[in-house]
């Protein structure tokens, strides 16, 4: 067997930056044992196996893929294969817009892709408004010690730990400074006691401000137990982190958007946006958007 694929660095406009992701195409004879091998050998954070639509009107049905398991949604794999799938359906170089709709296991998620440029942009709604799980949450003290951090450097204004799922689930860590974002990092045992105590694998951290004078957080995704040590772009937690941001900020009713690095302290430089949506003091849409751009291509023996 034979299968197209193709590499993207996602949520960046530039080569070797961002988020990489693997897209494989034709791969509806795969078993989910084969999709799970093949993540394993490009061992990328993601990646994305598409196949015919279930339903003619949507463009693709996709699965996507840890290096060590499935997961029903996430954004960097959503962005890179909507950017691709729209730009096989116009000339090199031509601008466009159109809309790709994928069918994922959380949900139908449609994705606006435009090319005015060189470079395509892509923004995604979220399957799954995102909500706050009803879970006891680590002491200040306990998420201080798995990132070897202070007990003063979490948390700043009205932002504190939070724990919130809209298909994946992510917990939310606010830093008062870059310094101590820079800092941070899992540390043993505490790590491990701390995200397992959640049923989870993963901290997203973040803190105020950015290199660029339009940014509004800087952060970084930690998940060394799904094989994700460190993630240079998460678009599915910048989604989630809507919901953080409300509880935090009590946002308005409107929309609200927010520009996000992440991946800079690793150097993989990714700049993510985040749209939300708010009426009636509660989240009614979430969308984020990023760029992407071609790395490689090449042909899966199987």
């Amino acid at each position: 067997m034979k299968l197209p694929f193709t590499t993207y660095d996602v949520f960046t406009s530039r080569k070797l930056a961002g988020n990489p992701l693997a897209i494989v195409e034709d791969a509806d004879a795969l078993t989910t044992g084969q999709m799970q091998t093949i993540a394993r050998e490009f061992n990328l954070s993601e990646t994305i196996f598409v196949r015919a639509p279930q339903d003619a009107a949507n463009t693709a049905s996709v699965r996507i893929f840890f290096p060590t398991a499935e997961i029903p949604f996430a954004g960097h794999p959503t962005i890179g294969c909507a950017i691709h799938l729209a730009a096989k359906k116009y000339k090199e170089g031509c601008s466009f817009e159109t809309e790709i709709r994928l069918e994922e296991v959380a949900g139908l998620v449609p994705v606006k892709v435009s090319r005015i440029g060189d470079v395509p942009r892509a923004q995604f709604t979220a399957p799954v408004v995102p909500f706050a799980v009803d879970h006891p949450l680590p002491t200040v003290g306990e998420v201080a010690r798995a990132l070897g951090l202070a007990v003063s450097d979490i948390g700043f204004d009205g932002h504190g730990p939070g724990l919130f799922e809209g298909g994946p689930r992510f917990f939310y860590v606010p830093l008062n400074s870059r310094g101590a974002l820079a800092r941070a990092k899992p540390h043993e045992p505490h790590w491990s006691a701390m995200v397992s105590a959640m049923d989870i694998g993963n901290a997203y951290l973040y803190a105020r401000g950015g290199d660029g004078a339009d940014t509004s957080f800087r952060a970084r995704m930690y998940a060394p137990g799904d094989g994700i040590p460190e993630d240079p772009a998460t678009g599915s937690a910048t989604a989630l982190l809507a919901a953080q941001l409300l509880a935090a900020e009590k946002l308005a009713d409107g929309t609200h958007r927010f520009k996000l690095e992440q991946g800079y302290e690793m150097g993989r430089p990714s700049d993510l946006w985040l749209e939300a949506d708010v009426a009636g003091a509660k989240l009614s849409a979430v969308r984020v958007a990023g760029q992407a751009v071609q790395i490689m291509s090449g042909v899966l023996e199987i």
